[in-house]
Protein backbone atom coordinates (compact mmCIF):
# COMPACT_ATOMS: atom_id res chain seq x y z
CA UNK A 1 0.00 0.00 0.00
CA UNK A 2 1.18 3.38 -1.23
CA UNK A 3 1.74 6.02 1.24
CA UNK A 4 -0.65 9.28 0.69
CA UNK A 5 1.22 12.62 2.37
CA UNK A 6 -0.07 16.17 2.55
CA UNK A 7 2.19 18.52 2.13
CA UNK A 8 0.92 22.42 3.14
CA UNK A 9 2.08 25.90 3.81
CA UNK A 10 -0.31 27.03 6.70
CA UNK A 11 -0.66 29.93 8.75
CA UNK A 12 -1.34 30.27 12.70
CA UNK A 13 -5.01 30.27 12.12
CA UNK A 14 -4.95 27.40 9.52
CA UNK A 15 -5.09 29.18 6.57
CA UNK A 16 -3.56 27.37 3.20
CA UNK A 17 -4.82 29.57 0.18
CA UNK A 18 -2.50 30.93 -1.98
CA UNK A 19 1.05 30.87 -0.34
CA UNK A 20 3.13 31.17 -3.38
CA UNK A 21 1.81 34.50 -4.99
CA UNK A 22 -1.33 37.65 -5.64
CA UNK A 23 -2.89 35.77 -8.26
CA UNK A 24 -2.33 32.33 -7.09
CA UNK A 25 -6.10 32.09 -6.12
CA UNK A 26 -8.03 35.26 -5.17
CA UNK A 27 -11.51 33.29 -5.01
CA UNK A 28 -13.75 34.49 -2.90
CA UNK A 29 -12.40 37.55 -2.51
CA UNK A 30 -8.93 35.95 -1.12
CA UNK A 31 -6.25 39.44 -0.93
CA UNK A 32 -3.33 37.88 0.67
CA UNK A 33 -1.63 35.88 -2.05
CA UNK A 34 2.11 35.64 -1.72
CA UNK A 35 1.70 35.70 2.30
CA UNK A 36 4.53 33.07 2.81
CA UNK A 37 7.17 35.52 0.71
CA UNK A 38 8.59 37.48 3.66
CA UNK A 39 9.67 34.36 5.37
CA UNK A 40 12.03 32.67 2.67
CA UNK A 41 15.54 33.71 2.80
CA UNK A 42 18.17 32.48 0.54
CA UNK A 43 20.67 32.62 3.85
CA UNK A 44 18.31 29.97 5.44
CA UNK A 45 20.26 26.57 5.07
CA UNK A 46 18.69 24.93 6.98
CA UNK A 47 15.10 25.58 5.60
CA UNK A 48 16.61 25.19 2.34
CA UNK A 49 17.89 21.21 2.91
CA UNK A 50 14.15 20.32 4.69
CA UNK A 51 12.55 21.70 1.29
CA UNK A 52 14.73 19.62 -1.07
CA UNK A 53 14.14 16.48 1.33
CA UNK A 54 10.81 17.12 0.29
CA UNK A 55 10.87 17.45 -2.90
CA UNK A 56 12.63 14.29 -4.15
CA UNK A 57 10.55 12.08 -6.77
CA UNK A 58 7.67 10.94 -5.71
CA UNK A 59 4.47 10.62 -7.60
CA UNK A 60 1.68 13.48 -7.20
CA UNK A 61 -2.24 13.81 -6.70
CA UNK A 62 -3.54 16.90 -7.16
CA UNK A 63 -6.76 18.87 -7.56
CA UNK A 64 -7.96 20.08 -10.90
CA UNK A 65 -7.18 23.37 -9.84
CA UNK A 66 -3.93 22.85 -8.58
CA UNK A 67 -3.00 20.55 -11.42
CA UNK A 68 -3.72 23.19 -13.99
CA UNK A 69 -1.56 25.62 -12.14
CA UNK A 70 1.28 23.31 -11.65
CA UNK A 71 0.87 22.30 -15.62
CA UNK A 72 1.53 25.94 -16.23
CA UNK A 73 4.28 26.75 -14.87
CA UNK A 74 6.12 23.56 -13.74
CA UNK A 75 7.41 22.16 -16.57
CA UNK A 76 9.74 24.87 -17.50
CA UNK A 77 11.18 25.22 -14.27
CA UNK A 78 12.65 22.03 -13.95
CA UNK A 79 16.00 23.33 -12.10
CA UNK A 80 14.11 23.76 -8.52
CA UNK A 81 11.87 20.75 -8.95
CA UNK A 82 14.11 18.44 -11.55
CA UNK A 83 11.77 14.93 -10.95
CA UNK A 84 8.60 17.16 -11.68
CA UNK A 85 7.86 16.42 -15.31
CA UNK A 86 9.25 12.47 -14.72
CA UNK A 87 6.95 11.27 -11.75
CA UNK A 88 2.96 10.46 -12.23
CA UNK A 89 0.63 13.20 -11.94
CA UNK A 90 -2.47 11.98 -10.83
CA UNK A 91 -5.53 14.51 -11.31
CA UNK A 92 -8.74 14.31 -9.91
CA UNK A 93 -11.14 16.12 -11.65
CA UNK A 94 -14.83 15.34 -13.13
CA UNK A 95 -14.35 18.18 -15.86
CA UNK A 96 -10.94 17.57 -17.44
CA UNK A 97 -9.41 14.23 -18.96
CA UNK A 98 -6.51 14.89 -20.75
CA UNK A 99 -3.16 17.43 -20.80
CA UNK A 100 -0.22 17.92 -22.46
CA UNK A 101 2.17 17.64 -19.77
CA UNK A 102 3.67 14.19 -19.91
CA UNK A 103 3.23 11.54 -17.02
CA UNK A 104 -0.19 12.75 -16.27
CA UNK A 105 -3.42 10.69 -15.03
CA UNK A 106 -6.70 11.85 -14.37
CA UNK A 107 -9.05 10.28 -11.46
CA UNK A 108 -12.66 10.53 -10.94
CA UNK A 109 -13.35 9.53 -7.59
CA UNK A 110 -12.96 8.28 -3.83
CA UNK A 111 -12.96 5.07 -5.53
CA UNK A 112 -10.24 5.50 -7.94
CA UNK A 113 -7.57 7.04 -5.21
CA UNK A 114 -8.54 4.28 -2.69
CA UNK A 115 -7.34 1.65 -5.95
CA UNK A 116 -4.24 4.15 -6.35
CA UNK A 117 -3.40 3.87 -2.31
CA UNK A 118 -3.36 0.14 -2.98
CA UNK A 119 -1.24 -0.07 -5.68
CA UNK A 120 2.48 -0.28 -5.96
CA UNK A 121 4.66 2.34 -6.58
CA UNK A 122 6.27 5.50 -4.67
CA UNK A 123 4.42 7.45 -2.20
CA UNK A 124 2.03 9.96 -3.08
CA UNK A 125 2.47 13.66 -2.47
CA UNK A 126 -0.92 16.03 -2.23
CA UNK A 127 0.49 19.83 -2.73
CA UNK A 128 -2.02 22.95 -2.60
CA UNK A 129 -5.20 21.15 -3.42
CA UNK A 130 -7.69 22.37 -0.85
CA UNK A 131 -10.89 20.56 -1.79
CA UNK A 132 -9.05 16.93 -2.52
CA UNK A 133 -7.30 17.64 0.88
CA UNK A 134 -10.74 17.98 2.42
CA UNK A 135 -11.93 14.73 0.83
CA UNK A 136 -8.98 12.90 1.96
CA UNK A 137 -9.18 13.45 5.46
CA UNK A 138 -12.96 13.19 5.48
CA UNK A 139 -12.33 9.42 4.40
CA UNK A 140 -9.19 8.93 6.54
CA UNK A 141 -7.11 8.71 3.70
CA UNK A 142 -4.31 10.68 4.62
CA UNK A 143 -1.28 8.82 6.49
CA UNK A 144 1.26 12.03 6.90
CA UNK A 145 1.13 15.79 7.27
CA UNK A 146 4.52 18.08 6.13
CA UNK A 147 3.60 21.04 7.59
CA UNK A 148 4.98 24.49 7.62
CA UNK A 149 3.11 26.59 9.94
CA UNK A 150 4.33 30.49 9.41
CA UNK A 151 3.79 33.24 12.31
CA UNK A 152 0.91 35.05 10.83
CA UNK A 153 -2.86 35.06 10.41
CA UNK A 154 -5.02 35.70 8.01
CA UNK A 155 -8.33 35.88 9.36
CA UNK A 156 -10.03 34.45 5.92
CA UNK A 157 -9.01 32.10 3.36
CA UNK A 158 -9.56 28.03 2.80
CA UNK A 159 -8.27 25.99 5.64
CA UNK A 160 -6.65 22.75 5.81
CA UNK A 161 -8.87 21.03 7.96
CA UNK A 162 -12.64 21.78 7.68
CA UNK A 163 -15.96 20.07 8.99
CA UNK A 164 -15.78 16.57 8.52
CA UNK A 165 -12.28 16.29 8.97
CA UNK A 166 -11.94 12.07 10.44
CA UNK A 167 -10.77 12.19 14.05
CA UNK A 168 -6.88 10.69 14.05
CA UNK A 169 -3.63 10.53 16.29
CA UNK A 170 -0.70 12.13 14.53
CA UNK A 171 3.26 11.83 16.17
CA UNK A 172 5.93 13.99 14.78
CA UNK A 173 8.38 12.53 12.87
CA UNK A 174 10.86 15.46 11.72
CA UNK A 175 10.93 19.28 13.15
CA UNK A 176 12.61 22.62 12.10
CA UNK A 177 12.13 26.03 13.26
CA UNK A 178 13.62 28.62 11.36
CA UNK A 179 15.35 31.98 12.58
CA UNK A 180 12.35 33.81 11.33
CA UNK A 181 9.69 31.44 13.12
CA UNK A 182 8.78 29.07 10.38
CA UNK A 183 7.32 25.53 11.95
CA UNK A 184 8.35 23.00 9.43
CA UNK A 185 6.98 19.30 11.41
CA UNK A 186 6.09 16.32 9.52
CA UNK A 187 3.87 13.71 11.18
CA UNK A 188 2.39 10.27 10.87
CA UNK A 189 -0.55 8.84 11.81
CA UNK A 190 -0.59 7.48 14.76
CA UNK A 191 -4.10 5.39 15.44
CA UNK A 192 -6.97 6.59 17.11
CA UNK A 193 -7.97 9.85 19.12
CA UNK A 194 -7.23 8.69 23.08
CA UNK A 195 -8.78 10.63 25.94
CA UNK A 196 -8.26 11.01 29.94
CA UNK A 197 -8.05 13.49 32.51
CA UNK A 198 -5.24 15.63 33.19
CA UNK A 199 -3.72 15.16 36.48
CA UNK A 200 -5.16 11.65 37.34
Amino acid sequence: MRKIIVLSFLSLDGVMQAPGGPDEDTSNGFEYGGWTAPFFHEADEAAGEFMEKQLKPADLLLGRKTFELFASYWPAHTDFWPSINEVTKYAVSTTIDQSDWQNSVFLKSVDDIKKLKDSEGTDIQVHGSGNLVQTLLKHDLVDELWLKIFPVTLGTGKRLFGEGTSPAAFTVTESLITPNGVIFANYKRAGEVKTGTIGV
